[in-house]
């Protein structure tokens, strides 16, 4: 299963996210829940470099299925509605396939 873990602040303005785990949903390379969810994460972490002005730290490591994304600063609005975008793609993949993506909010 992936753990997908929203990371937000007590104003409830985006920290980061960060993934964990593999789906399980078919083997490696046919697995199309593992990639839906990877495309979508690995686009809006593009977007945000390209498109806005944010820092952001990001970690990964493919072999354990995480990926870690952490707003160094004070997230933009611009970076906020990537977020959003990436939330309301995932929560779509969680309602159709819950049994291999969790999405969780953490606040820290």
């Amino acid at each position: 299963m992936i753990s997908i873990t929203i990371l937000e602040n007590s104003k409830k303005n985006y920290q980061g996210i960060i993934l964990e785990g593999h789906a399980g949903y078919a083997k490696r390379g046919y697995d199309i829940v593992c990639a839906s969810v990877s495309i979508l994460v690995m686009n809006t972490i593009n977007a945000i470099e390209t498109y806005t002005r944010d820092v952001i730290e990001v970690e990964s490591n493919e072999a354990e299925g995480y990926i870690g994304m952490r707003f160094v600063n004070d997230i933009s609005s611009e970076a906020t509605l990537l977020m959003d975008a990436m939330i309301l793609g995932l929560s779509g993949i969680e309602d159709q396939y819950g049994k291999y993506v969790k999405i969780l909010i953490e606040e820290v």
